[in-house]
């Protein structure tokens, strides 16, 4: 396999030919981008798209058998030869390569567009890698997809940045060596299908130490009151905050630490009666202002749009997902709407200040842009400032009226928003002058209280004409309630008040606020953790893998998560640890500077430098881990709450004086129950109230098996308990030797399937009799044959009871029917033509509107396989772990275009299989 090196300088001697007339072949990632490009490059120019990667990592299963037993065998990379990828053109890559390849043999130079971040870069390299092309070959990048940017971009060509496909090759093999050896110990000690990811358990562990402090957090209350006075000059009424009592501060929400606690000394905690006391005591009493200041007020605008910030604020103000963004932010870049949407900077290129402070100016007015340009720098840790910030595409900015009938309804929220504010940012300052009072009186009791209150008014708009960011979701205290912010009379020191009302209020500490997708971008970017590019599909991941689900815009951990995560903390600490996380990612940005090598790096991260901390000395040598510890959680006392293969549910341990064989007492969870929400109380009820897991019905009479009622994942059944060979059948069994001679073990006899049947809605497993478990588990009943000798049977199916003869099935009406439907009823249903549609319509379990893209209206309904998505043309199913009630317009509308964006699916047909075998029958 040809090494990096060997490619690192291919095209330095081939610039020397640039200009020379003939073809020439431009390659991007997407044909949308494509399409834009070529309508700026004119004449002479053929632009085609390699549809993103052209080569990945196959799954170690499909590697060549001469190589599954080698170094290369274990994740697709040559561990004994610098951790060397084995690179392969995935089968529905191939057509594509093909077809640039004969693109590429009229061409007479080659122009490699893609991205100009680390993912681009490889996909240039893996271009060079695969086309081989003898032709001059550049690299081409600009920062939007506008002409000016095209031409300038043209005068700057390169080569491939090595260091940068190091750094992002590294970043690949990284993540294939984490997840692949990480993976499976989850698969063997908490459940299968959940994977382990360097970003994605990170952000899996922060959302379930946020609910941990939530299920830990102790609510405790204070008292104020809420007082409304007026001036004898004015007629405004103002409110203020009862904040101090005889001198000492009254206790608010911040004194209080999430066990309940006060942790302030010297302050006056009120509660119902004593706040309810004072505010009696100063009905009659009275109040003047005690002292009055005056302060100027200055805001600064936002700096313009990052990746993350772009995803945090369409969160906040648009209710767009982190992918939706991305998804949208795409299609406006690849269509020359907006710069490109990938980047860490927030810095501006001259011509956008210039085009932002022009536009600010003919639209609001010159004295709302400052004299001098602003100039944005970064503080976020690992800022990549390759790019600029996000921004109308141009050196002229198109207002968002001069787009609107050209995007959709989501592609014009969000240009509008990058628009508002680039423009803003260029902006002057708002001004105004903030008030802050102090008013007092004494009770009739002696008691000396004291109320504030604040106002801000804003006498200059500046930005604020343009653009106000949001706000996250804050964490309740007193700045909620605080009597602040609005506008204040004219006060003087002394000036006599009147009391129109005085309010006891009483108020809760509330629990840390559960992350949203915006709040939790935010957290990933400060701490360091991953890219912002990648956390659209980082959080889409972690709710794909069922460890999040959404609730509103909460994100709630499943129990699953918190299993997984207990399991890296304790046996992979490192590799969960917020730093380390970090610090990978600043490795890589070294990597990308060519300060270190990607190799040397890999090998420190896998082997380790012999003091055991190497993935691979940590993973040989994990030791026994007690897969029934990982999974329990402590709930209430001696009530545990256990992950289970089918969902997490209550156990109540048998008590020693029990008789021998006594079962413990579990209760399944809600699966709308959040962690948090299951406490010691809520748990002791569902233990009571749990219906019987399982329920003795009797004899079956014929087979003398005892027939059981049960409570499974997917509903109750009655089933027969079929009992383990006895020593006589095992004794008994027939012998069979081995070429020698000797006798081989006898073979357990092989246990009879039992039979089972599910119980009608009308049946539950506290009711359900013994004769009708018998004739559940009789199903399917035979009710004859048609006039050819063909058999019909009644059976009852996911989607209610039916008739089935041969391919033909016909519905019926009730499950009751099943067993009073008799031959000739049936005979007489298949005599009609088969009715297609004719049932009533069954509501859909959810609408959404219009679909952004096919226009088209977009509902949930139930499937043969669940619930699933569907406008009419694409359909997906609701992934596991969101619940209907979770999800949101916005994720439904994700959720298509990923559908879409794959492609339908490719099935082989059986004659194609066949072919195929043969094909490899015959080379074998």
């Amino acid at each position: 396999m040809p090494s990096k090196a060997s490619k690192a300088t291919k095209t330095s001697s081939q610039h020397e030919n640039k200009g020379k007339t003939g073809k020439k072949l431009v390659i991007v990632e997407s044909p949308a981008k494509g399409k834009t490009i070529a309508g700026y490059l004119g004449a002479g120019f053929e632009v085609e798209a390699s549809y993103g990667h052209i080569r990945d990592l196959p799954q170690p299963s499909d590697l060549p058998a001469e190589l599954k037993k080698t170094s290369v065998g274990k994740f697709a990379v040559d561990l004994d030869n610098d951790f060397e990828p084995y690179y392969v053109v995935p089968s529905d890559k191939k057509k594509r390569v093909a077809e640039l390849k004969a693109a590429l043999k009229g061409a007479d130079e080659l122009y490699l567009a893609t991205d100009g971040d680390r993912e681009g870069e490889a996909i240039a390299w893996h271009l060079l890698e695969v086309l081989k092309p003898k032709v001059p070959v550049y690299r081409l990048t600009f920062p939007e997809i506008t002409k000016e940017a095209i031409q300038r971009a043209m005068n700057e060509l390169r080569d491939v940045d090595m260091p940068m496909v190091d750094a992002q090759e590294t970043r690949r093999v990284l993540d294939r060596l984490y997840g692949y050896e990480i993976s499976p110990v989850l698969w063997r000690k908490v459940s299968r299908g959940l994977s382990a990811g360097r970003v994605q358990s990170v952000a899996t562990r922060l959302v379930v130490e946020r609910e941990r402090e939530r299920m830990a957090f102790r609510s405790a209350s204070y008292w104020d009151v809420l007082g409304e006075f007026s001036t004898t000059e004015s007629a405004q009424a103002f409110k203020a905050k009862l904040v101090a009592v005889d001198g000492a501060r009254v206790a608010t929400g911040r004194d209080f630490n999430d066990s309940g606690a006060l942790t302030a000394s010297k302050v006056a905690h009120l509660d119902q009666a004593s706040a309810t006391a004072l505010a009696d005591g100063l009905e009659q009493a009275e109040f003047a202002v005690r002292s009055v200041e005056h302060k100027p007020y200055t805001r600064r605008p936002a700096a313009p749009f990052t990746t993350s910030t772009l995803q945090q604020e369409a969160a906040r103000k648009l209710r767009f997902s982190a992918r939706v963004t991305m998804r949208v932010a795409q299609s406006l870049y690849e269509n020359g709407y907006i710069t490109y949407m990938r980047t860490d900077s927030v810095a501006l290129s001259d011509q956008a200040i210039s085009a932002a402070r022009r536009q600010a100016a003919e639209l609001y007015d010159p004295s709302f842009v400052p004299n001098a340009p602003r100039i944005y720098s970064n503080k976020s840790k690992n800022a990549q400032e390759a790019h600029e910030a996000i921004r109308p595409a141009g050196d002229s900015f198109r207002v968002p009226a001069q787009v609107a009938r050209s995007l959709s309804s989501d592609e014009f929220k969000l240009y509008e928003l990058i628009w508002k504010r680039t423009v803003a940012s260029q902006m002057a300052d708002a001004k105004g002058s903030t008030a802050s009072v102090r008013l007092g009186a004494k009770s009739a009791e002696g008691r000396d209280a004291e109320f504030a209150a604040s106002g801000t008014v804003i006498t200059f708009q500046g930005f604020l004409a343009a653009y106000e960011e949001g706000k996250d979701e804050a964490r309740q205290s007193d700045e909620a309630n605080a009597a602040d912010g609005g506008r204040l009379p004219n006060l003087a020191v002394a000036d006599a008040l009147q009391t129109e009302s005085l309010e006891p209020q009483g108020h809760e500490t509330s629990p840390p606020p559960r992350y949203t997708e915006a709040s939790l971008v935010k957290t990933l970017e400060e701490r360091g953790i991953g890219r912002p590019s990648t956390y659209a599909a980082t959080i889409s991941t972690i709710m794909d893998r069922g460890y999040v689900s959404q609730r509103g815009s909460a994100l709630v951990p499943s129990w699953v998560a918190f299993s997984v995560v207990r399991l890296l903390e304790q046996h992979f600490e490192n590799y969960v640890d917020y730093d380390f996380t970090a610090e990978m990612e600043e490795d890589l940005d070294r990597i990308s500077r060519g300060e270190e090598t990607g190799s040397h790096w890999l090998k420190l991260f896998y082997f380790g430098a012999d003091d055991g901390s190497g993935l691979l000395p940590i993973v040989d040598n994990l030791g026994e881990i007690d897969a029934r510890e990982i999974n329990s959680v402590p709930i209430a006392d001696g009530i545990t709450l256990r992950v289970g293969k089918f969902g997490p549910y209550l156990e109540k341990p048998v008590p020693a004086d029990a008789p021998e064989g006594t079962e413990p007492e579990r209760a399944n969870v809600p699966e709308d129950l959040a962690p948090d929400e299951l406490t010691a109380e809520k748990a002791i009820e569902l233990i009571n109230t749990a219906a019987p897991e399982e329920r003795v019905l009797g004899v079956d009479p014929e087979s003398g098996h005892t027939v059981v009622a049960k409570n499974g994942r997917y509903g109750a059944y009655v089933t027969e308990l079929i009992p383990e060979p006895s020593a006589e059948e095992l004794a008994n069994a027939p012998v069979e030797y081995y070429k020698n001679g000797k006798p081989k073990p006898p073979k357990k006899p092989v246990k009879a399937k039992p039979r089972t049947g599910s119980l009608f809605a009308s049946m539950s497993v506290e009711t359900v009799t013994l004769e009708e478990a018998l004739q559940l588990m009789s199903l399917p009943r035979v009710l004859g044959a048609d006039a050819e000798g063909v058999e019909i049977t009644v059976q009852n199916g996911r989607f209610g009871p039916y008739l089935k003869k041969g391919t033909d099935s016909r519905s019926i009406g009730s499950e009751e029917e099943i067993f009073t439907i008799t031959l000739e009823q049936a005979l007489e249903i298949y005599s009609q033509p088969k009715q297609r549609g004719t049932r009533a319509a069954v509501p859909p379990l959810a609408e959404f509107g219009e679909d952004p893209t096919s226009g088209k209206k977009i509902v949930v309904k139930e499937g043969r396989f669940g619930p699933y998505i569907t406008d009419g043309e694409t359909n997906i199913t609701v992934p596991r772990g969101t619940s209907i009630e979770e999800l949101t317009r916005e994720r439904a509308i994700e959720l298509l275009a990923d559908k879409r964006a794959r492609g339908p699916v490719k099935r082989t047909s059986s004659r194609a299989k066949t072919s195929t075998k043969r094909k490899t029958a015959a080379k074998r």
